[in-house]
């Protein structure tokens, strides 16, 4: 199926707001023995937590955050260890198990914010763009994987994901990995998205063209 696709804005920002949870923000400030949270304005939680970082070791609050954040995926080594390299490496970028990407950057750039530029600071993506099908009765609702196979016409053979998933991006096969590089995938309509990203993986400059088409070919299930 053939589809127009119009890139409006590519926004880059270091803190994608709604995130972190008010109960979130009381569970940390508990564990970083701010017992007072569930009592606090909730509009002064975040605000608090931040001073409440700010009183422990940067390597400490990291583990502390991380685990959190992924101690059901991660085990205390592998969480000592992140906490050890996010204070010197993107490590929300690097990191091999892309589905947990997301989170670690979260976790940085709360850290990041906490205490004023110690960590690295990571930066996202925010796409706002449309995908009209040719066919007017088209009624197809997109998946993750499907927006990234039909952005690859636009984008610069640069882009790291077009480096790293060439085949996945432009053959007739699964792309897994898409759930893991889109954070966030919005619409309201099945014509207008927002997505959600990091920048390392798209970023204004990666796109070649803003008005485009492409197709979008039904993958075929094995036998």
């Amino acid at each position: 199926m053939n589809y127009k696709i119009e890139i409006k804005r590519v926004d880059t920002v270091d803190e994608l707001e709604g995130y972190w949870s008010n109960d979130d923000l009381i569970q940390l400030l508990e564990k970083f023995n701010y017992p007072d949270g569930a009592t606090a304005d909730k509009s002064s939680l975040f605000e608090l937590l931040q001073m409440a970082i700010s009183d422990y070791e940067p390597s400490e609050a990291a583990e502390i955050a991380l685990a959190h954040k992924l101690s059901e995926e991660l085990n205390e080594g592998q969480i000592q260890q992140i906490a050890h390299n996010m204070l010197i490496d993107k490590v929300c970028e690097e990191y091999p198990e892309i589905p947990l990407q997301g989170r670690l950057y979260h976790v940085n750039q709360l850290l990041f914010k906490a205490y004023n530029g110690t960590f690295p600071n990571a930066k996202a993506s925010v796409v706002y763009f449309s995908m009209t099908a040719e066919e007017a009765d088209a009624a197809k609702i997109l998946t993750r994987e499907n927006v990234l196979k039909l952005l690859n016409t636009g984008l610069s053979d640069r882009n790291l994901i077009k480096r790293l998933f060439d085949d996945q991006m432009t053959q007739n096969i699964p792309f897994p990995e898409a759930e893991g590089i889109i954070w966030e995938l919005i619409t309201e309509d099945n014509v207008n998205y927002t997505l959600v990203t990091s920048e390392n993986w798209i970023n204004r400059e990666d796109f070649t063209d803003f008005q485009f088409e492409s197709e979008l070919e039904e993958i075929a299930e094995e036998a």
